[in-house]
């Protein structure tokens, strides 16, 4: 296996903690956020079965749908929240122009917005990680999710190089919103483009932005996840990775991480990494 970077998937000086860091809420060791970009209406389609995994061993996540790319399942979305889960708005049309030009994203940040509305949505995460974090004002948002600590594999390989929450000021006019950036290496690149056959790489990163009190993030695909374990195309996964990966933060760190969702994150992060 030939890495882009010998450190990968770990970024030196990334642990080091923002300005004005108080740590996590109810003294947690370290946050664990999940999160799933629901890119095909294949995905669409196995949303409840992850939804009622992750229920099972007792965590939430956020799921993030392309409003204009597939037809979005309003029943969907609302049994997604009735369960206390958050429902994102992922790019409008993931064709990886949402950033072509300034124009044109200003007419694509109307529409988002809209969607934002309609949906009762405050978050919002671009496809194939492109970002603009500028240009994102623009948008609706208390938070984005459109960046990474450190992933050389990405189409825009900038990261923001820290493994926690941070604050993108509107210098213009003083609001913002929170960044949540990714940390964990996510499941396309580990099972479909590295062809890993074990959580190995996930757990690596994961003990070590836990020994730092950092954000562990993770962006998993229902689109690549095999709920049946046989008959397993090519760019799919068995779905029971993702359950060691619950499983090993369950058993590992009992009582130790703080899991919520995005948006509780944003707003708690807001409190006192925003200048106001």
């Amino acid at each position: 296996m030939r890495l882009f970077h010998p450190d990968w998937p770990i970024m030196k000086d990334s642990e080091i903690m923002p300005k004005g860091w108080t740590g996590w809420p109810e003294g947690k060791r370290f946050a664990f956020i999940l999160t799933h970009d629901v890119e095909t209406d294949l995905g669409q389609g196995r949303c409840l079965r992850l939804l009622e995994l992750e229920k099972e061993l007792g965590f939430v996540s956020s799921f993030n749908f392309v409003p204009e790319r597939y037809k979005v399942s309003e029943s969907l979305r609302n049994e997604i929240v009735r369960n206390g889960y958050e429902v994102g708005v992922h790019d409008l049309k993931h064709n990886g122009k949402l950033y072509a030009s300034r124009t044109k994203f200003i007419e694509s940040a109307e529409k988002i917005n809209n969607y934002l509305k309609s949906w009762n949505s405050v978050g919002f995460r671009s496809g194939a990680m492109h970002h603009n974090l500028e240009w994102l004002h623009m948008l609706n948002i208390e938070y984005d999710a459109s960046t990474f600590d450190f992933d050389p594999f990405e189409p825009q390989s900038d990261g923001v190089n820290t493994i926690f929450p941070l604050w993108i000021q509107n210098n213009g006019t003083g609001s913002g919103y929170m960044e949540l950036p990714y940390t964990l290496p996510q499941d396309f690149t580990v099972f479909i483009s590295l062809r890993e056959k074990n959580i190995d790489i996930w757990k690596k990163k994961l003990d070590w932005v836990a020994l730092h009190g950092g954000m562990v993030l993770l962006i998993a695909h229902p689109d690549y996840m095999n709920f049946d374990d046989h008959k397993i195309r090519i760019d799919e996964y068995p779905m029971r990775f993702y359950r060691d990966l619950l499983e090993y933060v369950k058993d590992r760190y009992p009582g130790q991480y703080w899991n919520v969702l995005p948006r509780e994150v944003a707003r708690t992060c807001k409190k006192f990494l925003s200048p106001d």
